[in-house]
């Protein structure tokens, strides 16, 4: 099967979150399942100043866009057994973040444009168009749109994945002709309207021909209120075609039995090393050196979604207990002002680093014996698993791929890989912290 892999970001490229390691890894587990993989993306300022020299230009042209005409140049790259694409466009990708600009609207919609045109140049028709989240959320609408007119784009089959439905791309309905380059007809239908607005994500979960979320368990809470953000009854609807998928990591790069990033290498037959990487993160973060004080570990966005309400509420009740506490992220700036506050208060003990920095990321991973992550959705979460695969126990909240992931340890019978609690309650998780027993409790389960 031929398959192309359009997505807004990918390690090792770019990244800002877990949509990058899925896009990193499953093409590569696909090509080597047999199928003819591609992937393509934009040609941001960071992956040109990094990987420009190894780009081979394949061509350019002009993306028709509403009324516009625009330069795109195509590049690419072979990689791990997948060819990368990268579309170039200057005014729209020459900029230092990704993300978070007034013309995304356009920006993405220039790049679901230029894939959908740009499938002709290929060297092979693609089978299907795998598309993620509202930045290629156009890509399926164009593609139905185009097979009216042209036998090619017929028979191409779409799928679009849903990593997090808070982010719908929603743009007022002027937008759809003048900016997006859709017939009216797409929005009176209601293929593409929502609440008076244009809903990208809407419109490519109505067109496409198969959707999934990225666990089982959040493909089925898609389907009420609390968590669709309004397009439960667009999920309830499109029920026939909407699959769970559970994400996965890449275990050849979180692998702690080859990480250069560690002071001391371990595997899960052999956990020594683990003590020596510990006793390096508290060296390093200027944590006190003790060996028998759990660390407990958060690298996170600093986000509601992520429970941090449950956090904030309860840090000085578990503090009290003979515990140290490491946090990884950035986000939003009463959770920043908040942690920096608290690391202050509990010198020694805890460390707060506000930023993101993968090598710092493996280092607390490494050096964690325990991982929190309470929640209060979570669509997949890699993070867990990222623990889990360096030994760092995880607390998590049972939802979506937390609730898939993480199974309840059972000391009677030493089943189970972590500890969960079901209510976003702060006292379930405080309880839950002070309950839980040591990993060297269950370091042999």
């Amino acid at each position: 099967m031929n398959i192309l892999y359009v997505t807004s970001e990918a390690v090792p490229f770019c990244k800002t979150g877990g949509l990058a390691d899925v896009a990193g890894s499953l093409p590569q587990a696909l090509a080597a399942n047999g199928d003819r993989v591609s992937v393509i993306l934009p040609l941001y300022e960071r992956v040109k100043n990094q990987w420009g020299d190894q780009l081979h230009f394949e061509r350019w042209t002009f993306v028709r866009l509403a009324w516009r005409s625009v330069y795109c140049g195509l590049f690419s790259l072979e990689r791990d057994g997948v060819t990368w694409y990268f579309v170039d466009n200057e005014v729209y990708f020459r900029r230092s973040e990704l993300y978070g600009y007034y013309d995304d609207g356009e920006r993405f919609a220039f790049f679901s444009r230029a894939v959908t045109e740009l499938l002709k140049s290929l060297p092979q028709r693609p089978d299907v168009v795998h598309c993620n989240d509202w930045q290629s959320a156009l890509v399926p609408i164009y593609i139905r749109d185009e097979a009216v007119r042209d036998d090619f784009y017929k028979g191409i089959r779409t799928v679009i994945t849903v990593h997090n439905i808070e982010y719908q791309g929603r743009y007022g309905r002027e937008t759809l002709e003048d900016l997006f380059g859709l017939d009216r007809g797409w929005f009176d239908g209601g293929t593409i309207e929502f609440s008076g607005d244009v809903n990208l994500l809407k419109g490519a979960i109505v067109t496409a021909d198969a959707v999934t979320a990225v666990s089982p368990t959040y493909a089925q809470e898609l389907k009420y209120a609390y968590f669709a953000h309004g397009l439960e009854n667009v999920m309830n609807m499109n029920a026939r075609k909407l699959h769970g998928v559970l994400n996965g990591i890449d275990m050849q790069r979180y692998d702690p039995a080859h990480d250069k990033n560690l002071a001391a290498s371990y595997s899960s037959d052999d956990l020594a090393g683990k003590q020596a990487d510990k006793a390096a993160l508290q060296r390093m973060l200027g944590l006190q050196e003790r060996a028998d004080t759990p660390v407990l570990a958060m690298v996170s966005r600093l986000v509601s979604h992520k429970g941090l309400d449950l956090v904030c509420e309860t840090l000085d009740s578990f503090m009290q207990k003979d515990v140290q506490l490491v946090v990884l992220g950035k986000g939003d700036a009463k959770y920043e002002t908040f942690f920096n506050y608290a690391c202050r208060r509990y010198g020694g003990r805890m460390a707060v680093y506000l930023g993101y920095s993968e090598q710092l990321a493996m280092q607390i991973y490494a050096g964690a014996d325990l991982f929190l992550m309470p929640s209060k959705s979570e669509p997949c979460g890699l993070s867990q698993m990222i623990a889990m695969r360096y030994g760092a126990v995880p607390i998590v909240r049972e939802t979506g791929g937390l609730k898939d992931t993480v199974h309840a340890y059972e000391a009677w019978n030493g089943q189970g890989n972590g500890f969960t609690f079901a209510n976003y309650n702060a006292g379930d998780m405080c309880c839950l912290l002070y309950t839980s027993p040591s990993p060297r409790d269950i370091s042999g389960s």
